[in-house]
C-alpha cells in the first residue's frame, strides 16, 4: 500500500474511531442525568431550553473546531505519508504520539464543556451545575479512554510503516500498565462511580435507583469492560503472538525473521528488541560466514566452541601440498582476469575434493595450497584419507587448462595458532609439511605430477597402498637421510 492511499485509510479509521469514542462519551452523560441523576429543575427560569440550545450551538462549534485542530494535529503525519518518503526520527515521534495527540484534543473540547455547562447553570442552582459538570467530566473521560485505545489500534500499520528501518526502539508514550489501568477504569470504576452518585446525590436522596439506570451501568460493566480489556489485552498479546511465531521461525533456521513494530510501550520495544537481536545474529552469522572462508569452517567451529588462543598442540597429521606448475609464465602470457580466474577454478577443485576426503585446506599460498588430514577435526586414518585424496585430485586437475604437481607426507607436527594478539592464523609446522613441499617440487619434473613418501603409503589402510609404487630414493632438502619415493600406479 502507497504512502497516500494509507494516509486515506487512516484518516477515515481515525474519523470513525474518533466519533464512536464521542458517542460513548455522549451516550453516558445522557444515561447518568436522565436515570442516575433526576434532577429537580427550579421553578423559575428554563435552564431546559437554554442548555438544550446552548449544546446545540456546541456541538457545531465543537465539530468545527474539532476537525480544524485534529486536521492540524494529524498533519505531520498525513504530509509524511503522502509523500511516500522513508520516515525521518521527527516523522516517527509524530506518527507514535498521535494517539495521545487525538486524545488530548478530544479531552480539551470535554473539558471546555464541562467549564461552558457548569457556569452557565451555577446561575440557575450550584448543585445542578456540580451534577452536570461531574457528569460531563466522567463523559469526557470515557471519550478519551475509547479514543486512545481505537486510535492506537487504527494506526498500527502507520506505526509499522514508520518503524521500519528504525534502529532506536519506539519512546514509551502509554506503558502496559497505564492502559490496562484505563480498561479497568472504564469497565468497573465508571460504572460503580455511577452507581454512587445514584444512591448519595442528594436530589436524589429519597428515591431509588431507577432500573434502567442499574441495567444501563450493568451493560457497561459488561460490554464496554469486555471492549476495553480485549482491547487493552489485545494490544499486549498481539505483539506477543508475532513475535512467539518470529521465534519459531528461527528455531527451524529462518535467520531473516522480523515483527511490525507498531507499540509505543514496552511492548513495542520487546517488537524492536527482537529485531535488534536478529539484525545481530544475522551479522554474527555472516562474519561466522566470512570467517569460515577465511580460515576453513573446521577451524571456524573450533574457535567457537574453544576460543582462540596463541599456542598449539602435538598432533599426528598427513599434509598434501599441491602447486601450479608454470604459473609465472602464465602470469606473463596471460591478462589477470584469466588468472584469477584458472586460479579460481583450480582452487575450487582443490578444496572440493580435499573436504570431501575429510580434510582442509589449510592456507592458500599464492598459486598453492596446503591441506591437512587430522588437525584441527581428529580424523580416523587421515594417511589413506589424504593419499586417496592426492589421486582423486590429479585426476580432477587434468580437465583444467591448468597443470600441477602434488606432494604428500605424514607424521607429527605443531598445530595451532601463531602470530599476535593482535592477529594470527591456525597452522600446523613440523617436517612432514616440509617435506610435502619438497615432494611437490619433484613431482613437477615427475610422470604424473604426484609424489608421495613411501614410508607413508606403507601406513595406509585398506586397499590404498595398492594404487602406489615405490621409487626411487632421495635426500630431501632439509632432510639427512634419504626418502623412498612413491606414485600412483
Amino acid at each position: 500500500m502507497t504512502g497516500p492511499q494509507l494516509a486515506q485509510l487512516a484518516n477515515r479509521r481515525l474519523t470513525r474511531a474518533m466519533i464512536t469514542a464521542n458517542v460513548a462519551g455522549a451516550a453516558v452523560v445522557f444515561v447518568f442525568l436522565y436515570y442516575l441523576l433526576p434532577i429537580e429543575l427550579p421553578d423559575h427560569g428554563s435552564p431546559r431550553a437554554v442548555n438544550i440550545g446552548v449544546f446545540v450551538v456546541f456541538m457545531v462549534c465543537a465539530c468545527v473546531v474539532g476537525t480544524s485542530i485534529g486536521n492540524r494535529v494529524a498533519a505531520p503525519m498525513r504530509r509524511w505519508l503522502e509523500s511516500d518518503q522513508p520516515p525521518t526520527d521527527a516523522d516517527r515521534r509524530a506518527v507514535l504520539r498521535q494517539p495521545l495527540r487525538q486524545t488530548r484534543l478530544n479531552a480539551g473540547i470535554w473539558l471546555f464543556a464541562t467549564a461552558l455547562f457548569g457556569g452557565l447553570d451555577v446561575f440557575y442552582d450550584p448543585r445542578l451545575a456540580f451534577d452536570i459538570a461531574t457528569t460531563i467530566v466522567l463523559g469526557g473521560f470515557a471519550t478519551c479512554g475509547i479514543a486512545y485505545l481505537l486510535a492506537e489500534r487504527c494506526l498500527r500499520p502507520v506505526v509499522t510503516r514508520a518503524m521500519t528501518g528504525a534502529t532506536e526502539p519506539p519512546p514509551l508514550v502509554l506503558g502496559v500498565m497505564p492502559r490496562l489501568v484505563l480498561a479497568w477504569a472504564l469497565g468497573t470504576a465508571l460504572p460503580l462511580l455511577g452507581v454512587v452518585l445514584g444512591l448519595t446525590t442528594p436530589t436524589h436522596s429519597h428515591a431509588p435507583l431507577r432500573t434502567g439506570g442499574v441495567l444501563f451501568l450493568v451493560a457497561v460493566a459488561l460490554v464496554a469492560g469486555a471492549v476495553a480489556m480485549v482491547a487493552a489485552a489485545g494490544g499486549v498479546s498481539d505483539p506477543i503472538r508475532s513475535v512467539a511465531a518470529a521465534l519459531r521461525d528461527v528455531g527451524n533456521g529462518r535467520l531473516d525473521a522480523e515483527v511490525p513494530v507498531y507499540d509505543a510501550s514496552e511492548v513495542g520495544r520487546l517488537q524492536s528488541g527482537f529485531n535488534a537481536m536478529m539484525a545481530g545474529l544475522r551479522e554474527r552469522d555472516r562474519l561466522r560466514d566470512l570467517f569460515g572462508r577465511q580460515v576453513g569452517d573446521a577451524v571456524a567451529q573450533r574457535a567457537l566452541e574453544h576460543g582462540v588462543e596463541l599456542g598449539g598442540e602435538v598432533r599426528e597429521v598427513a599434509v598434501l601440498f599441491v602447486d601450479v606448475v608454470g604459473s609465472t609464465g602464465m602470469a606473463l602470457t596471460s591478462d589477470p582476469q584469466e588468472v584469477v580466474r584458472r586460479l579460481n577454478a583450480f582452487f575450487g577443485v582443490v578444496i572440493d575434493v580435499v573436504t570431501e576426503h575429510g580434510g582442509g585446506v589449510n592456507k592458500f599460498e599464492g598459486d598453492a595450497a596446503l591441506c591437512v588430514f587430522g588437525a584441527p577435526v581428529d580424523l580416523q586414518d587421515a594417511t589413506t584419507a589424504c593419499l586417496s585424496a592426492a589421486r582423486e585430485l590429479a585426476r580432477r586437475l587434468r580437465e583444467l587448462p591448468v597443470a600441477a604437481a602434488i606432494g604428500v607426507s605424514a607424521g607429527t607436527v605443531v598445530a595451532g595458532n601463531v602470530g599476535a594478539e593482535s592477529r594470527f592464523e591456525y597452522t600446523v609446522i613440523g617436517d612432514p609439511v616440509n617435506a610435502a613441499a619438497r615432494l611437490t617440487e619433484l613431482a613437477k619434473e615427475s610422470d604424473g605430477c604426484v609424489l608421495a613418501d613411501a614410508d607413508v603409503v606403507a601406513q595406509a589402510g585398506g586397499a590404498e597402498a595398492g594404487h602406489w609404487q615405490r621409487g626411487e630414493q632421495v635426500v630431501l632438502r632439509g632432510r639427512d637421510r634419504p626418502t623412498t619415493l612413491a606414485r600412483p600406479v
